[in-house]
């Protein structure tokens, strides 16, 4: 699966599964190792509800991403090598205790602070994006259901059984590399299948996401400034400490 793919994926699970819980258990054992050069891969597949958290080829960056949930563009003071350096992980918490996304993410978030340093902090900040709004006729997309079919964003389209509007706001962020905020005022879970040509595909028959959006869906996006919150890196080290 590709790298947006799974960070897309991670992201809109955590808009759907709320706050992480106040207390969770750690990783009892873990071991972080860095790519030697020249054997970088693409980021291989992250598990973490079959007992434990394993990936592949991932970037801190990436790493960071599914443990503070929030996407790249979002991050401020990023070394050169945060994208770059590549490492495996693979960690199982304490006991025999399974994990969810909730409970997984503060524990990823304790393990890159003591094997990579990791200090970080929030603020929030304008920026340019889009406001999510309902276009002129009202949404055209049927009613879905929790738990609905799996949330997919590809290179065309975004495809998902029971999503909110706020979730697909979520999404849409994802192909236009832009901050999404939901502004319709419009509750309820949809079924959402959008086509759109690819980025950078001028031969394409399919519509812009732009046009797709109002046609499959009675939305659009207006460009405006929003809210966002930032993630700020403080200090990081691009060589883990010993497992």
């Amino acid at each position: 699966m590709m790298r947006e793919a799974l960070l897309a994926c991670l992201l809109t699970v955590g808009v759907a599964s709320g706050q992480a819980p106040a207390k969770a258990p750690t990783f009892e054992v873990a071991s972080v190792r860095a790519v030697p050069p020249g054997k970088e891969g693409m980021t291989d597949t992250v598990s973490y509800e079959g007992g434990s958290f394993v990936v592949k080829n991932a970037t801190l960056e990436f790493m960071i991403n599914i443990a503070y949930e929030v996407p790249p563009w979002n991050i401020l003071g990023k070394p050169d090598w945060l994208a770059v350096r590549q490492y495996d992980v693979s960690a199982r918490p304490e006991g025999e205790t399974g994990m969810t996304y909730e409970t997984m993410r503060p524990m990823l978030q304790q393990l890159l602070q003591q094997r990579f340093h990791l200090a970080v902090h929030r603020e929030t900040q304008k920026r340019a994006g889009y406001a999510l709004v309902v276009a002129k006729g009202g949404v055209r997309l049927k009613a879905g259901k929790e738990g609905g079919k799996q949330n997919y964003i590809m290179a065309n389209g975004i495809r998902g059984g029971g999503v909110s509007l706020s979730v697909l706001a979520t999404m849409l962020a994802i192909p236009l590399g832009k901050p999404v905020m939901d502004r319709t005022e419009t509750k309820g879970i949809y079924e959402v299948d959008l086509h759109f040509a690819p980025e950078n595909s001028p031969d394409s028959t399919l519509p812009s996401l732009f046009t797709a959006l109002e046609e499959q869906a009675g939305l659009k996006l207006e460009p405006q400034k929003v809210p966002v919150g930032m993630l700020v890196i403080d200090h990081a080290e691009s060589e883990p400490t010993e497992n």
